[in-house]
């Protein structure tokens, strides 16, 4: 299973009047865990995006456990857990930094398209974008 972590600082204006982060902050977080595991795969959005493969988000969960409040450092671990036909789907942990403690699991579904939207098989499109997914 790939995976692949990243850190963040949250900032004072991701957190919301009672001084934690506003929830829709931790989907914008998964999608920055989903670039950089892309992008530690050597393929980056703007690669597949070049290479005619798009992502479109089809589904999204969240779950919350704990928040995260202002200055804390968080690690973002983004997995891929299955490649499927024309769908691809990652899960995701938000953990603070310092002490491990798990605040957030989610997961995206994405269906994998062409540029006009069509769904294609990865496997048949990009071999080799298919074999980093698998791995």
């Amino acid at each position: 299973m790939v995976e692949h972590k990243t850190s963040i600082r949250v900032i004072y204006a991701d957190t919301d009047a009672m001084g934690v982060v506003y929830h829709t902050n931790y989907i914008k977080w998964f999608e920055v865990g989903r670039c950089e595991l892309l992008r530690s795969m050597g393929y980056p959005y703007a690669r597949m995006e070049a290479e005619g493969i798009l992502l479109p988000v089809a589904e999204c969960n969240c779950k919350y456990k704990l928040p995260a409040v202002y200055d804390d450092i968080l690690e973002i671990t983004a997995r891929i857990a299955e490649v499927k036909g024309a769908t691809v789907t990652l899960e995701y942990e938000i953990r603070k930094q310092e002490t491990g403690v798990l605040l957030v699991t989610g997961s995206t579904k994405h269906a994998i398209t062409d540029p006009n939207f069509k769904p294609i098989r990865l496997r048949d499109k990009n071999r080799a974008l298919n074999d980093c997914f698998m791995k």
